[in-house]
This record gives structure tokens, sequence and C-alpha cells, in this order.
């Protein structure tokens, strides 16, 4: 006698991986024209977004679609293994999806983004004083800079995140900076602050604008 189908389980013949192991993932283009950034060039960013940004989202596809495949007799440390890929590289593409979103404005700060950094640091210019020191403290190695709301306190607070896979579990990320060499050595080798003053100057500060004030309307439905 054949075992019982499980409940929950397409059996039609066109049925396909359920949306967990789907891995359908789709490249976000690029939101600005490459060659308008200032002190980036256009084959920087497009290198950065082609084989960085989109190698890592076609490798979390490929997890998924692994993961897929597992049954009840894979080890535990095949799940393990795979499940810590598919976090370092949906982080991955998340992270430069915020990163890449937020480029290609006119670097000056405005409004309620503006508000909102002088309450929580006394001046915008101390906040970015932190923020690129944080960046600084990255050159040379492997990390990114975010600026955080963080739901629980409705504070924006600067935080370092290390490895596509340590940020702070109850914020969102209002700004992202990319400090991993790939984000600026073909431009500027070993010389970190010059794209740090390009990141900058390149800042989309609306885009900003636009996540505080989800954010907040966030921690409205979480605290209301």
């Amino acid at each position: 006698m054949s075992s019982p189908q499980r409940r929950d389980q397409d059996t039609s013949p066109n049925a396909g991986p359920p949306p967990a192991y789907r891995g359908d993932h789709a490249i976000v283009p690029l939101p600005f024209d490459p060659e308008k950034l200032r002190g980036i060039s256009e084959k920087m960013i497009v290198s950065h977004h082609e084989n960085n940004y989109a190698g890592a989202l076609k490798n979390l596809n490929k997890v998924e679609a692994a993961l897929g495949q597992l049954s009840k007799e894979s080890p535990p440390f095949a799940v393990v293994g795979l499940k810590e890929r598919q976090l370092t590289f949906s982080n991955s593409v998340t992270l430069h999806e915020l990163y890449f979103a937020n480029l290609g404005g006119d670097g000056k700060p405005s409004g309620e983004i503006v508000k909102a950094l002088t309450e929580a640091y006394g001046t915008v210019g101390r906040w970015e004083e932190e923020f690129r020191a944080t960046g600084m403290g990255l050159a040379g190695g492997s990390g990114w800079v975010t600026l955080d709301y963080e739901l629980d306190s409705g504070a924006l607070r600067t935080h370092w995140s290390g490895n596509h896979t340590q940020s702070r579990a109850d914020a969102l990320p209002l700004l992202v900076m990319d400090m991993y060499e790939h984000a600026y050595q073909m431009d500027y080798g070993a010389a970190a602050p010059k794209y740090i003053d390009a990141f900058f100057d390149n800042l989309h500060w609306q885009e900003a604008e636009r996540r505080l004030a989800r954010a907040l309307k966030a921690r409205d439905a979480l605290h209301g």
C-alpha cells in the first residue's frame, strides 16, 4: 500500500517548487544613469552591479534551489551550511539594492531626515563625522556602514555591519555605504577617503527621506 500524500503537497504534474525554494529573485537595474555619478566611474559602478551584486543574487537563487533538494535524510551540517550561505547572499542582495538606490542624488541633505539627524546627533555634521569614521575603520577590509532607524526605540543610529550578516536586529536601514574594496578599488585603489567623499557627493537624500517615512509607519504599526 502506498503511503498517503501530505495534505499540503501539490502533486499536480506541472507544480513547481514552493516559493521558499523557487530561486527566482530578479536583478534590479541601477536606478540612475551610471555615467552621471560624480567621482564614481561608470566602469566601477557597472562592474559593482553586474559582478558583486548580481553574483550574490545568482548564488542566492542556487542556494534556494539546493535547499529544495534536501530531505529529512540530509545531514544537519549540510542544511546549516546552506542556511548560512542563504543568509549571507540574501543580505548582500538587500544591502546592495539599498546602496545603489541611495546613490544618484545631489548630495544635499534636506527634509525630515535632517531634523531627525539633528535631534539624534546635535547636527547633521556630527552624524556625518561618525559615519565617515566608521567607514574609514573598515577601509582596506570589508563591511557596510548603515544609518538605521531602530523600531524599538525610534532612534537613528549609525551601525557597522560585517560579512553581510551582522546588523541591528530591530533596525531599518535609511542609508547604506558599501566599504568592501570592490566598491572603490577600481577608481581609487586604497584611497578610501576619496571614495567616501564621492559617496556623500552622490547621496540621494530623497531616498533616505522615503525610507524614514516608511520606518515611521512601521513603528506606528508595531506599537500602535
